[in-house]
């Protein structure tokens, strides 16, 4: 099972491409480890699962009617913001520009584990994604954990 916790500060080379740091490359499973799915996020992140993680989020997808026009939406936004990729042997990994455009990364970007998945965002945009006070967090976490 994957388990993606923390804050990593990462930097862009010139050619679009992303070192993944080694705690996360260590969270990733065995097999098909070096392959990763991106999509874009519904806040202006990128979100990059490991093949057999997202092959969860897409059974839930396809396994929509197709006979509804809300269920072709979401597949359609949903799965049109999707690209494969693979590690190479230094670790790193190539984000389309346009997927970069979405998420307003130029140079440095914020990796953030969330659990099965890696949110990559844009280091300002994310501060203001962040909770700043304690006491929401608090609350939020008092009415989805404490049941």
């Amino acid at each position: 099972m994957t388990f993606f916790t923390s804050e990593y500060e990462s930097k862009l080379d010139a050619k679009g491409r992303l070192v993944l740091p080694a705690r996360i490359k260590a969270q990733l499973p065995e097999g098909d480890g070096q392959e990763l799915v991106i999509r874009r996020g519904f806040e202006p992140c990128l979100i990059v699962y490991p093949m057999v993680e997202f092959k969860k989020v897409f059974s839930k997808i396809s396994s929509l009617s197709e006979f509804n026009e809300e269920y072709r939406k979401l597949q359609r936004n949903f799965l049109s913001g999707v690209v494969t990729v693979e590690l190479d042997g230094n670790g790193r990994f190539l984000i389309p520009k346009a997927m970069l455009t979405y998420a307003q990364i130029e140079k440095d970007a914020m990796l953030v584990g969330t659990g099965s998945k890696v949110e990559i965002w844009n280091p300002t945009i994310y501060e203001k994604h962040q909770i700043q006070d304690p006491s929401e967090l608090s609350k939020l976490a008092e009415k989805y954990l404490n049941e």
